[in-house]
């Protein structure tokens, strides 16, 4: 049996470290918008030049593209037992189009899984973190602190603090990604996709309350 999914999260909810648990555990692909676009515009592609043309621009490339794009790749033979789509779809049109792309391949998501932690946490992850400006290791005032406050343990780097790391920014991040998600949500709720799933506490625990849901 196949297993097409969805998988939602705001920024920092953990959806990449679950996202590599169900490639593992089910073998099927993780399908992320920004991988395959930058594929295709490395590949040569029709719908990779066009893409190209407006990511050089600094803009997103259109729904008209990423729709093409995801198209290409659900015909590919590495996604007949199921794939992950991370990062698409955003909108409600986007889950639209989707709709109607798996109804021509005559297939359809089984399950949507969207990982939910609550702001106050997602901040608390979020602006913990450092960034080795040397080596780029990654460390975390709660969960992973440096030997040494401000120093990296591999290269002696100085460590920062990106400006998307910074609270405001996450701030205004989780406002947009709140926005925009909302309507998808309701969408899949009304099609019975939707498995809320709790992000919080350890990465099986939460990996174990994503394979229930999944079933």
């Amino acid at each position: 049996m196949s297993k097409n999914l969805i998988l939602l999260g705001p920024p920092g909810a953990g959806k990449g470290t679950q996202a590599k648990q169900l490639v593992d555990h089910y073998g099927i692909p993780q399908i992320s918008t920004g991988d395959i676009l930058r594929a295709a515009v490395k590949a040569g592609t029709e719908l990779g030049k066009t893409a190209k043309k407006h990511m050089d621009a600094g803009e997103l490339a259109p729904d008209s593209v990423v729709i093409g794009i995801i198209r290409e790749r659900l015909k590919e033979k590495d996604t007949a037992k199921g794939y992950i789509l991370d990062g698409f779809p955003r909108t409600a049109p986007q889950a639209e189009a989707l709709d109607k792309i798996l109804k021509d391949l005559g297939s359809q998501v089984d399950h949507v899984i969207s990982i939910e932690v609550p702001d106050k946490d997602l901040l608390g992850r979020l602006t913990g973190r450092w960034t080795c400006k040397k080596c780029n290791a990654m460390y975390h005032d709660k969960n992973k602190p440096p030997k040494q406050k401000g120093v990296c343990d591999s290269c002696g780097g100085e460590l920062y603090q990106r400006a998307d790391d910074k609270e405001e920014t996450i701030k205004e991040r989780l406002r947009v990604y709140h926005e925009q998600t909302s309507p998808l949500i309701k969408y899949y709720q009304a099609q019975k996709l939707l498995r809320p799933i709790d992000g919080t506490g350890g990465i099986d625990d939460i990996f174990g309350r994503v394979k229930a849901a999944i079933g």
